[in-house]
């Protein structure tokens, strides 16, 4: 067993190829393709592939998933030191060392926590991990951030929610993936509908700037044909994510220049990957 934060351990893994039922190990998945980015094993070799070929684009790209990574156990931290008491995670990812219920509970053992992803692939090693730890306050739901009212209404997100009470919502590295034509503003809105003044938000996206678009196109074209949609945005785009809430000092920047510790290594300036805190009211 993998001793994590706070010494607790991961308890069962599974095996790296192992392949639950209804998961096409044959197509790449975004949330397997970030495990292999920040060093997980839940991966396959499509997956694996797909990882190799972005590199070759962006042979930053292992850094820039691990300071993505990085600012989330920032940003939770903070709220929950600003005396935030449950969140909402949606794009969760694969479980891997540092996850959001053990940031937080590290601050407030009494937090509570409810993951959303729309891989199974996810859910089962969520359910896996929360079988070998014993968490009660922590629930899962495979859903899809483009239908959230759904979401917001799955018994699993109650369960670990109350929204009357002031909420921390995550949406590290998944609005990227949602398409102007699904009108990701509008999701966010709506999922802001349902938070108590003093809850949060925090958000990672991927930005390119203007002098940028030859890479942007390689980039996208090698992701897009392999896996899911990406689609970058600019960083005035992303601050449009934040209407209704005050963003938190420094605002939107690149994610390593958000309230960094001091060991924090910040990206190359060419590097887009950029996020914020912004909260509903005050706490």
């Amino acid at each position: 067993m993998t001793p994590q934060p706070g010494g607790q351990p991961w308890g069962n893994e599974l095996a790296p190829e192992w392949i639950a039922p209804g998961i096409d190990s044959s197509q790449a998945h975004p949330a397997r393709i970030y495990d292999y980015l920040i060093g997980g094993k839940d991966n396959f070799a499509a997956d694996r592939e797909v990882a190799e070929q972005l590199i070759l684009v962006r042979p930053e790209l292992r850094e820039v998933m691990r300071a993505n990574r990085a600012f989330l156990a920032r940003a939770v931290r903070f709220a929950a030191e600003s005396g935030i008491r449950q969140f909402l995670d949606i794009g969760t990812g694969i479980p891997t060392a540092g996850n959001t219920h053990q940031i937080a509970q590290a601050v407030a053992p009494e937090a509570t926590v409810a993951y959303v992803d729309n891989d199974p692939m996810v859910l089962v090693h969520a359910r896996a991990l929360m079988a070998a730890e014993g968490l009660g306050r922590t629930t899962i739901h495979l859903g899809d951030l483009r239908d959230p009212q759904t979401i917001l209404e799955s018994p699993e997100v109650r369960a670990a929610i109350d929204f009357s009470q002031p909420v921390g919502l995550l949406l590290f590295a998944i609005l990227h993936f949602i398409s102007d034509d699904d009108r990701p503003a509008e999701i966010v809105a709506t999922l802001r509908s349902a938070l108590a003044p003093g809850s949060m938000i925090a958000i990672s996206h991927a930005t390119y700037n203007p002098d940028q678009l030859d890479e942007l196109a390689r980039f996208t074209d090698e992701y897009n044909k392999s896996a899911s949609d990406l689609f970058i945005r600019r960083p005035a785009d992303v601050e449009s994510f934040f209407a209704g809430f005050d963003l938190v000092d420094p605002g939107l920047v690149p994610v390593t220049d958000w309230r960094p510790d001091p060991d924090t290594v910040p990206l190359p300036p060419h590097v887009g990957m950029r996020g914020a805190v912004g909260i509903l009211g005050s706490i």
